[in-house]
C-alpha cells in the first residue's frame, strides 16, 4: 500500500477532499490532508483563490512543503488544482517521491528549477474544456510533462467542470469522478509497497 500527502484546492480542505482521500484510504493506502488554509473553507472558486492571493501563494506553497517534514521520503504527492502545485513540487524536488497525482493542474516542469525525476511516474487529471486547466496552459505543460514517457500519463475527461472530482460541489462530475478514483488507484497499486 502506498502513502499519499494529498493537497486540497483554492476551496480548502472540504468534505469533498476528504470523500476522495476517503475512498484511497478505504482500498488500504494512508493518506494525509494537510489544511493549507488553517480552517478555512469557501464554498465559491473566486473567493477561495482570492484567499490564497491574500495568503500569498508562496506561503501556501511552502505550508505545503512543510507539510512534508516528517513523513517517509518514499511517498506520493498528490494535489487538487491549488494543491497540485505543492505536490508537483515535492515530487520534482523532494528525493524519494514514489509518483505524483495532479488533478485539474500541472505547471511546466522548469518552475521549480529542475527537471522531473527520472523514475518518478505521475498522472495529471483534467477535462479537456475545463477553462482554468486548457485556457490557463495547464493541459500543455501536462502534456510536456507526459511526452515521450511511459510513466507519466495525462488523463482528459469530457466535460468544462474544473474541479469535477469534488464530491458534493456543483461542479462534480460523477463518472468522470469514479474514474478518475479507479485510475489512481491503480496507480497507487502500482508504486506502493
Amino acid at each position: 500500500m502506498a502513502e499519499v500527502l494529498l493537497f486540497h484546492h483554492s476551496l480548502g480542505l472540504t468534505e469533498g477532499v476528504a470523500a476522495f482521500a476517503g475512498e484511497l484510504r478505504r482500498s488500504g493506502h494512508t493518506v494525509h490532508t494537510p489544511d493549507l488554509y488553517e480552517g478555512r473553507t469557501f464554498t465559491d472558486v473566486e473567493a477561495g483563490v482570492g484567499y490564497a492571493r491574500e495568503v500569498g501563494f508562496a506561503t501556501l506553497l511552502e505550508r505545503g512543503v512543510r507539510a512534508a517534514d516528517g513523513l517517509p521520503e518514499e511517498i506520493v504527492y498528490a494535489g487538487f488544482s491549488l494543491g497540485a502545485l505543492p505536490a508537483q513540487k515535492l515530487a520534482q524536488t523532494r528525493a524519494g517521491a514514489l509518483g505524483a497525482v495532479l488533478l485539474s493542474a500541472c505547471v511546466p516542469v522548469d518552475s521549480f528549477g529542475t527537471a522531473w525525476p527520472a523514475g518518478v511516474p505521475a498522472q495529471v487529471h483534467g477535462m479537456d474544456a475545463d477553462p482554468f486547466f486548457v485556457d490557463e496552459g495547464d493541459v500543455d505543460a501536462a502534456r510536456a510533462l507526459v511526452a515521450d514517457s511511459e510513466d507519466r500519463r495525462l488523463f482528459l475527461y469530457p466535460g468544462t467542470s474544473h474541479l469535477f472530482a469534488e464530491r458534493g460541489a456543483p461542479s462534480f462530475v460523477p463518472e468522470a469522478a469514479a474514474l478518475c478514483v479507479e485510475r489512481v488507484l491503480c496507480f497507487l497499486g502500482g508504486v506502493g509497497r
